[in-house]
């Protein structure tokens, strides 16, 4: 087969943008290897590309999606630690290998094509090994963005600790990662959302301590003083980004952590809060989160592997045009808990 089939978006004002087309297989060079693409996890980063909200530079016509699992299909004569058959990943940018971002404008399916598609070829010094463990393709391929992201929040700077508490905004797939990595890590877990019914589903799937609907405790964060006795708490996840900042602001803890990791929601003008003088007040560190090195990823990858944790994946759809659409429409609606997936087999 000297083809393979790859989806790009021919245009980004909707998802019937996002069009086939039959190409070459990548020609890998001595020190790439091949990859047969198995599973694909979505990132809201990927439907704001589509709808053309991002505020970032994407490529024309690119290829959308950031994280895939798969296996490796061929080795480049230079490659020593690789081998066909290989079940790998990689991060969410080839050249952010570790320590802080340096670079943002090499993200797959941003500036550079992503991994909606049968193969990619990738240098062989960004790719991650997946260990052996019970977790699918299709999970694997959800854990990119979200395990690298969190594990960057968690312990890129100030480490989370046995004992402390961490907030969790909504049940995307962000969030319930943080959920799973901070109860995995001893900590007290609180989570947000407007659906009753959602916060049921996660309670009884991942445990969470504490549960508050932000619909019925509009001032949430004065619930969550209740709930910590004044206190505050450690560490957020903060994927709301404007509409939330505040509230967020309000609850955390005496030099606690926020880490901004989306912007989901948003305030009127003359309603933005005060970020300079809440962080201040409360001698916080408010962290903006881009996404993980291949350092964190591999370490988010050995984690999730060594206590087999869950991986909250929502649903799994089709690798062809109907299903892609159908995955991005789900992941836009906000009806999904966890991550929205592709199976390429």
């Amino acid at each position: 087969m000297s083809s393979h089939t790859v989806y790009r978006l021919t245009s980004r004002n909707g998802f019937d943008g996002i069009e086939a087309f039959q190409e070459p297989i990548p020609v890998i060079s001595k020190h790439e290897v091949l990859i047969k693409v198995r599973g694909i996890g979505l990132n809201y980063r990927d439907i704001a590309t589509a709808l053309g909200t991002l505020p970032l530079t994407i490529k024309d016509r690119v290829v959308p999606c950031s994280d895939m699992a798969g296996e490796i299909a061929q080795v480049g004569a230079g490659v020593e630690d690789f081998s066909v058959g290989d079940h790998v990943t990689c991060p969410v940018s080839p050249v952010v290998l570790y320590g802080p971002v340096k670079d943002e404008d090499h993200t797959l399916g941003g500036t550079i094509d992503g991994v909606m598609r049968e193969y990619i070829a990738l240098p062989a010094h960004t790719i991650v090994k997946l260990p052996s463990s019970s977790h699918s393709f299709v999970e694997w391929g959800a854990v990119v963005t979200t395990a690298s992201t969190v594990w960057n929040a968690f312990y890129g700077h100030a480490p989370l600790k046995p004992g402390q508490t961490v907030l969790v905004l909504g049940t995307g797939g962000v969030s319930l990662t943080a959920l799973i990595f901070a109860k995995a890590a001893g900590a007290t877990t609180i989570i947000t959302s407007s659906s009753d019914e959602k916060l049921r589903h996660v309670k009884a799937k991942y445990g969470v301590t504490h549960t508050i609907n932000y619909k019925s405790h509009p001032d949430w964060a004065a619930e969550i003083k209740r709930i910590t006795n004044d206190r505050g708490v450690d560490h957020i996840i903060e994927v709301g980004g404007v509409g939330t900042m505040g509230q967020s602001l309000q609850c955390v803890s005496m030099g606690g952590v926020v880490s901004a990791i989306g912007f989901l929601s948003a305030l009127p003008s003359d309603e933005m809060p005060d970020v300079t003088f809440l962080t201040i007040i409360k001698g916080a560190i408010l962290r903006g989160i881009l996404a993980g090195s291949k350092q964190q990823l591999e370490e988010a990858v050995q984690f999730i592997a060594a206590k087999d944790l869950p991986v909250p994946v929502d649903r799994i759809f089709k690798f062809d045009r109907e299903g892609i659409i159908a995955a991005f429409k789900h992941v836009a609606s906000g009806e999904h808990t966890g991550k929205v997936c592709i199976s390429v087999d």
